[in-house]
């Protein structure tokens, strides 16, 4: 068996493991090209909340054929090994349809609520799969720090692929995610 045959074996044992692991321990489980990850924290009211706002001033900002998804289901790059949940999902209407993952090249924008967690996931893993997945826009809100990214316009690198612009925002400012305009005041920070 090739290393690649075994790799994408212990992937998907990774992927049949996911759902017992959800059922038996809180948190968010998703798979890396290092293994499976973790957030230990069961999301928190200001977590829950910022992914409230975000999704509904989306859902303000966007077409009628677009949607702002939370929840499930999971947005999976097979071929590449990697499995992920974002918070926020914009994505057209008419791809949520059908059974299993999303396809990431579906999504138009992926919007990650920093946890308390695990921020390393979202600053530094999910910071190089999302490109690797073909997201365009991956933006990060920090309720630690009142701020956050947009990161777009993927490139190569010889790591990989990578997002080649970042704009940094402080809550208060007006957002460009993509082809909309989000404001970001009123959202809750960490205690």
């Amino acid at each position: 068996m090739s290393d690649e045959q075994r790799d994408f074996e212990a992937y998907l044992a990774m992927r049949e493991l996911l759902p017992r692991l959800d059922a038996a321990i809180p948190g968010k489980w998703e798979i890396t090209k290092e293994g499976i990850t973790h957030d230990a924290a069961t999301p928190n009211g200001p977590h829950e909340l910022t992914v409230l706002r975000i999704r509904k001033r989306l859902e303000q900002a966007t077409p009628n054929n677009l949607v702002a998804h939370t929840g499930v289901p999971d947005v999976e790059d097979e071929p590449k090994q990697i499995l992920r949940r974002p918070d926020v999902m914009v994505i057209a209407e008419a791809d949520t349809e059908g059974e299993g993952a999303f396809d990431p090249r579906s999504l138009l924008a992926a919007i990650e609520v920093v946890s308390i967690s695990n921020p390393e996931n979202d600053w530094v893993s999910k910071m190089r799969d999302y490109p690797a997945m073909g997201i365009p826009v991956y933006v990060i809100v920090d309720p630690r720090t009142g701020s956050g990214s947009v990161l777009t316009d993927i490139h190569t690198t010889p790591t990989g692929p990578r997002y080649a612009t970042r704009k940094d925002f402080v809550y208060g400012e007006t957002v460009t995610i993509a082809d909309w305009t989000i404001p970001t005041d009123n959202l809750p920070r960490y205690a």
